[in-house]
């Protein structure tokens, strides 16, 4: 009964879109960035929640026709999610609120001398619609260094994992047991009106951005080196000071290679497992810390972030094979294509929506043209990228040839001496955190409902297809 109660608090506190327009008060004071931060998307979440009660007069207009192919292949390129951050085109790739990610490297604030524009900068986009000033990415990266301590039962919890899990594991682990602090829980335990959904999500999503880099050097030092506490520098921005806390290059080129991955991986559209799995159990209002380690459960996941990994995996065993020879575009070829025979697959080339090279891999190799001349792994990427789509393409059983993201990132960490394979998905994981919860907050300010898709049984399918 008492949980009875407790729904009908929030059923009955009203659902009225005037309600979504402006900040709730909070109990704890909120400093001027956040203000600020709140204030923004208040204001584009009036505007885009008429947009939706607009939309829902005509909510029996067709937008798609569902496939039996849709339903058995994994509801690919089935349009039944609305992701306000970002968007992803076949030919354009990944959009960040309509700026494409070369438009955001250019756009966004970055580090003081740098060229990669800062992720905080992203998250901020990906939060408001609007590109932030310097003052505003500088003022954002001081509140997240105030959120960043992680609680003295997380390092316990941590320390009590073994220290041969794996590092995926380890970080899901202690993003479940920073939930003992969700202040959206707490709120929502009170009572709160569903117009301050997204601004009790918001506050999660922050501590959870914030802390998530600190988690992550934790499990690299204990799991790698010798289990030492990395020294935070609160001078740095958010991935400067990741960079930094890792220990593995103290150079400004690892932290502006750290920029750079971070941005191009904080979002991905809402199909993705990691970003699907974050907002369906969101849906059912589980606090974006519940919501955010089942996305992390996602993208461990040999389809999904551990792709990264694999494609270095794959180039270490061309360089082996290739011994002192300098990589060849013959060589290549007849690599690819004994690899084809043997009933493999080519990783890191190909991807499940995009149809042309993408940009996140182009921009990489742009970073990598510039600053790992004498690497002789991106030899190999770079005769790769000449080699392969051309041989992909001739086999006729390709819908695109080029590389995505995963077949360059492998090579970045590693020039920098961040070798260790099995840590790789928590890099991703490290910028996708942004995005995910991004969403989260704005699919609370959308008041988007549970998520149900209808399922069915193959029989069902035949009924249809197969009827004569």
């Amino acid at each position: 009964m008492e949980r009875i109660g407790r729904i009908a608090k929030h059923v009955n506190a009203g659902a009225g879109l005037d309600q979504h327009l402006t900040p709730a008060p909070t109990s704890a004071a909120s400093s001027a960035i956040m203000t600020k931060l709140k204030g923004k998307i208040a204001a584009l979440a009036k505007d885009r929640t008429a947009l939706k009660a607009e939309l829902l007069k005509k909510g029996d207009t067709k937008i798609q026709d569902v496939t039996v192919e849709m339903a058995i292949n994994g509801a690919r390129s089935m349009k039944t999610m609305v992701t306000e951050t970002s968007d992803l085109d076949a030919n354009k790739g990944i959009a960040y609120r309509g700026m494409s990610l070369f438009e955001c490297n250019e756009k966004l604030p970055k580090a003081p001398g740098g060229e990669a524009a800062l992720p905080e900068a992203a998250f901020w986009l990906l939060l408001t619609g609007e590109v932030p000033t310097s003052e505003d990415v500088s003022a954002l990266t001081a509140e997240l260094h105030s959120r960043s301590a992680l609680p003295q039962n997380v390092l316990a919890t941590l320390s009590s994992v073994p220290k041969e899990t794996h590092p995926m594991t380890q970080l899901s682990i202690c993003m479940l047991a920073l939930q003992k602090d969700s202040k959206f829980a707490k709120k929502y335990d009170e009572g709160m009106k569903k117009a301050e959904y997204w601004e009790w999500a918001l506050e999660d999503a922050m501590d959870l951005v914030a802390k998530i880099p600190v988690a992550a050097a934790h499990i690299y030092k204990r799991t790698f080196k010798d289990g030492s506490a990395p020294t935070y520098n609160s001078k740095l921005d958010w991935a400067g000071n990741y960079a930094e806390m890792l220990g593995v290059n103290s150079s400004e080129d690892f932290k502006e290679a750290t920029r750079l991955y971070l941005m191009l991986h904080a979002d991905h559209e809402g199909g993705n497992v990691s970003a699907h799995t974050t907002h369906l159990v969101g849906s059912a209002l589980s606090d974006p810390y519940y919501a955010w380690a089942a996305g992390l459960c996602g993208l461990a996941g040999p389809l999904h972030g551990l792709a990264n990994q694999e494609c270095l995996g794959w180039l270490l065993e061309v360089q082996k094979e290739l011994g002192n020879q300098k990589p060849t575009k013959e060589f290549i070829v007849g690599y690819v294509e004994k690899t084809l025979k043997s009933g493999k697959v080519v990783p890191g080339f190909g991807h499940a929506v995009l149809r042309q090279p993408d940009p996140r891999y182009m921009l990489e190799r742009e970073f990598a043209l510039k600053h790992c001349q004498d690497d002789p792994l991106f030899h190999l990427v770079d005769m790769c990228y000449q080699a392969i789509p051309p041989t992909l393409e001739k086999t006729g059983k390709v819908k695109n040839p080029y590389p995505n993201v995963d077949a360059h990132s492998g090579q970045l960490m590693h020039y920098y001496n961040l070798k260790e394979e099995n840590y790789y998905t928590v890099v991703f994981a490290v910028s996708r955190c942004m995005g995910c919860m991004a969403q989260y907050v704005w699919a609370r300010a959308l008041g988007l409902p549970i998520e149900r898709p209808k399922s069915v049984p193959l029989d069902t399918l035949a009924q249809v297809a197969l009827k004569k």
